[in-house]
């Protein structure tokens, strides 16, 4: 198997031994798809062609209305999976998925996948516990758009992008980066710009937080003083 593809795989399922055979085939059945910033790996109503996974860069997994606007679901960063339902049910896509940056892709399509879940041990079972975490984020996200308040929603975003991978190590004084736009955590959360700028400075004034470029400043209580990080 090629060396990425192998990297994904240990990544995403920690243990799985692939036999062999699976492993040669998988390195001659999976293709990679290379896509440019702001390019559609899939759009809205197209019957996922493949199984996903992003080698690397990232993906943007968001709904689209038929007035335009944008309401972003998470992101999908290497090395991790996305279109499984709509490739394994056959039904069209209810969302898009956009490059935020150049990407390449792993796409398992039908072969492939069949090698993955046929001959590969383990494999199905852990495809069922991804898709099945999937869903449980996307009813926690239904659950804070409908009863849950603005702040409660800005921290469910927060706790999304955090289990992204977005979320540098704590610095010596407790604090984190957290690589994301405000325009990002609004969509995210189904808040206004406005709304997310308000909370940011709120919580800014609370010590919690402090706004950065290309992100914030997370205050770690129990990892250290909270004294201001260093600006970047």
């Amino acid at each position: 198997m090629r060396d990425d593809l192998a990297a994904m795989l240990a990544a995403i399922f920690p243990g799985l031994d692939v036999p062999a055979a699976a492993s040669a085939s998988l390195a001659r059945l999976v293709s990679v798809r290379r896509l440019a910033p702001g390019a559609l790996a899939f759009a809205t109503g197209e019957v996922t062609p493949a199984l996903y996974g992003v080698l690397a860069g990232e993906i943007e997994i968001r709904f689209v209305t038929l007035d335009g606007q944008v309401s972003v679901i998470e992101h999908v960063p290497a090395p991790r999976l996305f279109g499984l339902a709509s490739f394994a049910s056959g039904a069209p896509s209810a969302y898009e998925a956009v490059a935020t940056r150049p990407t390449r892709l792993a796409a398992f399509g039908p072969a492939a996948y069949g090698v993955l879940v046929d001959e590969v041990p383990g494999a199905a079972r852990l495809l069922l516990q991804e898709l099945a975490l999937r869903h449980d984020g996307t009813l926690r996200l239904l659950e804070a758009a409908r009863h849950q308040s603005a702040i409660e929603r800005f921290t469910l975003a927060l706790g999304q992008l955090q289990r992204e991978g977005r979320m540098q190590p704590a610095d010596a004084a407790g604090w984190q980066f957290l690589r994301a736009t405000q325009a990002e955590l609004a969509a995210l959360a189904g808040l206004s710009r406005q709304t997310v700028n308000e909370l940011v400075a709120d919580l800014s004034r609370q010590g919690r937080l402090r706004p950065a470029y290309g992100g914030l400043w997370l205050n770690r209580p129990n990892a250290g003083p909270t004294h201001s990080p260093t600006a970047t």
